[in-house]
């Protein structure tokens, strides 16, 4: 399989009657946000919400695009980092949101990566009982994963995401050439996600990603761009087709969750900090995922160390000892796995595997296996 070469951007409907939205992405599309927009909420005034980081390169390209329509915008910024995932960030956006007379009939701009759409979009949920809001993802973890299907959240003490809403934005615009200014180590980061969808449902997909993944990374203007671009839609295409079939994750939208049962308690075991991205643990709980498949008798261990091989090449963690300062006991980390969203009575459920792209939700997982697991792969060496 080869990345098609595009010069046009690529749609991708997520098809939910009259809440479907498009996904849309290429090079340059910021420059056609205020067309974009303004189709679809003729006369609505914007409040962008972004970082710190973000806003430094992206910011008056936006306000440059909505002013061009005719679209009134104001904008709040965040400090950058999962940080603002908090209760405290929720409440400072909220009010400027508020104090800019932003009304019901007009619309929210996420202009950033997963954190900004994740605190974007439950702010959006919630002032004013529901607005609608546009995401532009600015990283690939967001253009691939967090900015499609509508789950919006932020952190609380107890863990990762355990406050939010379903909300589905109304257009997702992915301008791949934001991609160039993220650090390595964010892409990289993103690309876990990419590798995540071709794990749990796309085996070719995956066979080309290792065939590829140069070029994915090498993106930019250069001959990597159309492959780039290519698994972005492909990744999108994968999340689309599943919340179509579950917007709200009572069956089938759970096997997104691939990786992250394990990586969320990571990412709490390390204070939700730069210590590991979102992105790296997500890579982390997907070696462990597959690992403890393969402990379970249910994958053939060379398929699985086959998957762990493809995410450690690209340069993510695969083990708990590549995760640096260390992590704490296995009483601890069983604590913070017992806090994720897919509890029920107590009883632990896994996204698990049969071979790459055979992903399926277990539940009722007994915690003494998994005690027994984490316990070896604390002790490896």
């Amino acid at each position: 399989m080869t990345a098609p070469l595009r010069a046009d951007p690529t749609t991708v409907k997520v098809a939910l009657g009259d809440r479907s939205y498009d996904i849309v992405i290429g090079r340059g599309l910021i420059a056609s946000l205020g067309v974009r927009v303004a189709a679809l909420r003729p006369c609505a005034k914007a409040a962008i919400v972004t970082d710190e980081n973000v806003a430094r390169h992206h910011l008056s390209a936006v306000e440059a695009a909505l002013a061009a329509a005719g679209i009134a915008a104001s904008h709040v910024t965040v400090p950058a980092g999962e940080g603002s995932k908090s209760f405290g960030s929720f409440e400072r956006v909220s009010e400027a949101i508020i104090a800019a007379r932003i009304e019901r009939g007009d619309l929210i701009v996420a202009l950033g990566g997963g954190v900004v759409g994740d605190l974007a979009g439950f702010v959006a949920s919630a002032v004013r009982r529901g607005l609608d809001y546009v995401q532009v993802p600015t990283t690939l973890l967001a253009q691939v994963d967090s900015s499609v299907g509508g789950k919006t959240a932020i952190n609380s003490v107890h863990g990762k995401n355990l406050v939010g809403a379903f909300h589905q934005p109304i257009l997702v615009v992915a301008d791949t050439a934001t991609l160039d200014t993220l650090p390595p180590r964010e892409f990289r980061a993103g690309y876990a996600e990419v590798a995540k969808y071709a794990l749990l449902g796309d085996a070719d997909f995956f066979s080309w990603l290792e065939a590829n993944w140069r070029d994915v990374f090498a993106g930019g203007k250069s001959s990597g761009s159309s492959a780039r671009e290519h698994a972005i839609a492909v990744s999108c295409r994968g999340k689309a087709a599943i919340v179509a079939r579950d917007e709200r994750e009572t069956g089938e939208r759970a096997l997104l969750n691939l990786g992250h049962t394990f990586g969320h308690a990571l990412e709490a075991a390390c204070g939700f900090s730069d210590r590991l991205l979102h992105g790296e643990a997500v890579a982390a709980g997907i070696a462990l995922a597959f690992g403890f498949s393969a402990r379970q008798g249910l994958i053939p261990t060379p398929e699985a160390e086959r998957a762990i091989r493809h995410l450690a090449e690209v340069g993510l963690p695969t083990t708990l000892q590549d995760i640096p300062g260390g992590l704490p006991g296995v009483e601890a980390l069983m604590d913070l796995i017992a806090q994720d969203k897919k509890v029920k009575r107590g009883m632990l459920t896994f996204i698990l595997v049969r071979r790459i792209g055979a992903a399926f939700v277990e539940s009722g997982v007994g915690p003494d296996d998994v005690r027994a697991f984490l316990s070896e792969k604390l002790a490896a060496k």
